[in-house]
């Protein structure tokens, strides 16, 4: 099968990687496994029960023999931090179970609302973890790291998220005990664990790179809008001291002004309102996350309190700007809908009949902006601001004409460079889907990878790669159970 397609177990083919291509192959003789989304395996493998090849492990922390607390982490067993512990007393760790190198930890809870495919992780160290994790040790003819692998496909495959019991749909011993598992001799089994461990390596080499990437343009978006709101788009304009320290020079004809001079700046009203399935939306802290606001997931309220939160002339209209002034504070949204909506609570509005205020929201997402609200909030324990600072908010002001043409050319920039970053993303996202599929292929054995070598020519540093797990948009395993599951088990 020289340089052809390999097959996956769901009958769709992949490409293998490039220097690949050339050595990957079929196994010579397969047979039917019996399960459906498997399809046939090798001839020489076997179908076992889980209960040939697992055990569940249950060792109790009594007299705290361990206090080094571990957590199930983006798939990762890692060491939790003392100063994350959250307050727990180590008389608590007594009701925790002991885990040592290679044993399997799996969070069993809540597979009805949760669909991450990083729920089981293998042990490298000793310590102890919630008793509401399960654990398990391979038997004698599983590999520890080919039987953690093994149990990641399936879930990859979401094999597990039929089973379980309860409300939250859980899993227990019992959903592993006869689950049938494929158990290549163990040689193979060796041989499979170091070919993936290598197509990660270099997969994760990749997406540092793609990160890096994302990284540089963020900067370099950045640094165009500060040069442009701050010096304008004529290389050859002439500047001017701004008598202000940290603003130094600024185009001889723009002018230095405080927020208020050119701008009106309303409050939201004080006012608790009831949410409702069909109504109209509020423009609260989450909408003004990105620079035009995003009302597609507001909460809604009714009309006759939308009819009083917009007394004052506080209904936002289009050319507006809703500004945080408490939690994400200095976050700012431009208003680009005709759309009837409402303030909600911890934001303020913004506007101007005769000034370009998309210039401005520029200027208060970037460093003009943001430098003001750094010297507002040193020392500030509750990061907030009231609507006076606001309107003392130094801003520059170049004549209507230019705000435009500035405007046009970064909206234009922007978008090339926020297009750039779309194509980066779905790449990273395509090559974990490829990776997850291709683990598939190898585990299911629809690829023969004994014998095959991968050159790991790109390094990874360490803590680069735990730099993109963070990243990543999975959600943090732990911050699902670790706390609820240490008051659960007290």
């Amino acid at each position: 099968m020289t340089g052809t397609r390999a097959p996956t177990a769901g009958g769709d083919t992949l490409p293998p990687p490039r220097n690949l291509a050339g050595v990957l192959r079929q196994y010579p003789e397969y047979k039917g496994s019996g399960v459906g989304w498997v399809g046939k395996v090798p001839d020489h493998w076997q179908i076992m029960p889980g209960r040939a090849c697992y055990t569940e492990k249950k060792e109790p922390n009594t007299g705290l023999k361990e206090k080094t607390v571990l957590s199930l982490s983006y798939g990762k067993i890692v060491v939790k931090p003392v100063e994350k512990l959250h307050g727990l007393v180590p008389e608590s760790f007594e009701t925790y179970q002991i885990v040592d190198p290679g044993d399997i930890i799996i969070r069993p809870t809540d597979l009805q609302n949760d669909w991450n495919s990083l729920r089981f992780g293998l042990s490298h160290n000793r310590g102890i973890i919630t008793s509401a994790y399960m654990c398990f040790r391979t038997k004698k003819n599983i590999d520890t790291r080919y039987g953690h692998l093994l149990l990641h496909t399936y879930d990859l495959n979401k094999v597990f998220y039929g089973l379980g019991s309860g409300l939250r749909q859980n899993l227990d011993w019992r959903d592993f005990k006869y689950l049938p598992c494929l158990v290549p001799p163990l040689p193979e089994q060796s041989s499979i664990v170091k070919f993936l461990e290598g197509v990660e390596k270099r997969i994760r080499h990749y997406i540092l790179a793609k990160r890096k990437l994302i990284e540089l343009l963020n900067e370099q978006k950045q640094a165009i809008v500060n040069q442009a709101v701050m010096r304008g788009i004529d290389p050859n304009v002439q500047l001017k001291p701004s008598g202000i320290e940290w603003l130094g020079n600024v185009p001889e004809h723009w002018e230095i002004s405080p927020l208020r001079r050119y701008f009106t700046v309303l409050d939201c009203k004080h006012l608790t309102v009831p949410f409702v399935d069909e109504g109209i939306p509020l423009a609260s802290v989450s909408e003004v996350q990105k620079f035009d606001l995003d009302v597609s997931t507001a909460k809604r309220t009714t009309l006759q309190y939308f009819n009083i939160i917009i007394q004052g002339g506080r209904k936002p209209h289009r050319g507006d700007i809703i500004y945080c002034r408490n939690s994400s504070v200095g976050a700012a949204a431009y208003v680009n809908t005709d759309e009837d909506i409402a303030m909600g609570q911890d934001v303020c509005l913004i506007r101007s009949d005769k000034q370009n205020t998309r210039f401005l929201n520029y200027q208060l997402n970037y460093w003009l902006g943001k430098q003001q609200l750094n010297t507002l909030l040193i020392g500030s324990t509750i990061k907030r601001i009231n609507v006076a600072d606001i309107k003392n908010l130094i801003i520059l002001l170049p004549p209507k004409g230019e705000q435009d043409k500035i405007v046009e050319f970064l909206d234009k920039k922007n978008e090339e460079i926020n297009n750039s970053l779309v194509f980066i993303k779905l790449e990273i996202d395509f090559i974990r889907e490829y990776q997850f599929r291709f683990i598939t292929d190898v585990v299911t054995g629809k690829i023969d990878v004994r014998d095959v070598e991968i050159v790991n020519d790109a390094p990874v540093v360490d803590d680069l790669v735990d730099a993109i797990d963070e990243l990543d948009d999975n959600v943090d395993d732990d911050n699902h159970d670790d706390n609820d599951n240490d008051e659960k088990d007290e």
